[in-house]
């Protein structure tokens, strides 16, 4: 079976969905591994290391596509609407393509797919299981959103972050709040702890409150009613309007006390919840920093513009996209362990295996047989 791999096209997309150190572990199990020419220079993979560890290196997208049993991706159609689209026609009945593919919040990329015969699974349906934990592409690619939302926080306030004792007297250390205590915002708590700050972080599940205290930041209590506030894959439910308007209500004062707010509060195929309200801004002092993770899906801060880096009053609010593809070569180093973990399980004797009973292929298995088979889009 061949396996191919090719550049990314989504625009700022310097990510590579397999780097030359898993290529062993693929020929190992009977793969023949074809790369792209150039497809991992954006993120410090060069073709010789490829060459080096057993691929074959193609010229073009067209030969690899043709060549190919099986494409793997970062951004799939679904993903990469515009730049994607060209890739449909490249897609051949019984391929296999494996990604980001967003299929809960483009479906009409899915059927596309499907219609071309393709099977296809998605990245961001591997369950929340212990067994799927090495496939969380997800958790990873959060992982070094919250890191590297820390650090762009860090760049645009006007003060240092540690408390410093110095010639000139003390240096105060900067506040920062973080809301939402998923993967990235964990990893922000902690990269801004690291870095000196003194760390508040509100959840809207209660059952995360140890993990905060346990990274050395304060756990922000507001007396709501958070009971259901939890699916049993362990993320955040969206939650009733009333709720959500209380919530405001109550953070107020905590999100106008900070220096900095980092939001990253996201329900898996839902436009983001609104949580930082221009009320909320506006009590900020000038010189104070939101960061955004949300602002792909609309953002957790009423006034994000995504992409963009805005001024409110002297208070910055950033809405960074792609985070991970900003530091693309430990990002692709982790995404293609979580990509190569998944294929090896849904693949046996050479052959894929569609077991149904198998709750990381039931999950992740979106088109199959010219058909949209995923029970979420169905």
């Amino acid at each position: 079976m061949k396996v191919g791999v090719v550049q990314e096209t989504f625009p700022g997309e310097h990510r590579v969905a397999l780097v030359p150190s898993l290529v062993p572990a693929l020929t190992k199990a009977k793969f023949e591994v074809i790369v792209q020419a150039g497809a991992g220079l954006a993120a410090g993979f060069t073709d010789q290391e490829y060459v080096a560890k057993g691929a074959t290196i193609l010229a073009g997208r067209e030969e690899v596509f043709s060549a190919a049993d099986v494409i793997l991706q970062v951004r799939s159609l679904g993903a990469n609407l515009e730049a994607g689209i060209t890739d449909l026609g490249l897609i051949r009945q019984g391929q296999t393509l494996i990604g980001f593919c967003d299929p809960l919040t483009e479906p009409g990329a899915a059927q596309q797919v499907a219609a071309r015969g393709a099977v296809q699974f998605s990245m961001e349906l591997i369950p929340r299981i212990t067994r799927a934990q090495s496939m969380d592409a997800l958790s990873s690619m959060a992982t070094i959103a919250g890191y590297k939302a820390v650090l762009l926080a860090a760049d645009a306030l006007p003060k240092m972050f540690p408390m410093m004792m110095t010639a000139a007297g003390t240096i105060s250390p900067a506040k920062a709040l973080i809301v939402g205590a998923g993967v990235a915002g964990l990893q922000a708590i902690a990269s801004a702890r690291r870095l000196g700050a003194v760390v508040e972080a509100y959840d809207v599940r209660p059952a995360v409150k140890e993990q905060i205290q346990s990274l050395g930041a304060k756990f922000l209590e507001l007396p709501l009613d958070t009971a259901g506030a939890q699916d049993q894959g362990g993320y955040a439910k969206e939650q009733d309007e009333n709720t959500l308007r209380r919530q405001r209500e109550l953070m107020h004062q905590a999100v106008a006390a900070n220096d900095v707010v980092i939001t990253t509060a996201a329900i898996p195929g839902k436009k983001a919840p609104i949580l930082v309200t221009k009320e909320m801004v506006a009590a900020m002092a000038p010189g104070s920093v939101i960061v955004d993770l949300a602002a792909e899906r609309s953002g957790n801060c009423e006034l994000t513009q995504a992409g963009q880096t805005i001024d409110v009053g002297g208070v910055k609010i950033l809405g960074p996209v792609n985070l991970p593809a900003t530091v693309p070569y430990h990002a692709s180093q982790m995404y293609a362990k979580n990509i190569t973990t998944l294929l090896l399980h849904l693949v046996k004797d050479g052959q894929f295996k569609f077991d149904l009973e198998d709750e990381i292929t039931k999950e992740t298995l979106v088109s199959r047989g010219g058909k949209v088979v995923h029970p979420r889009l169905t």
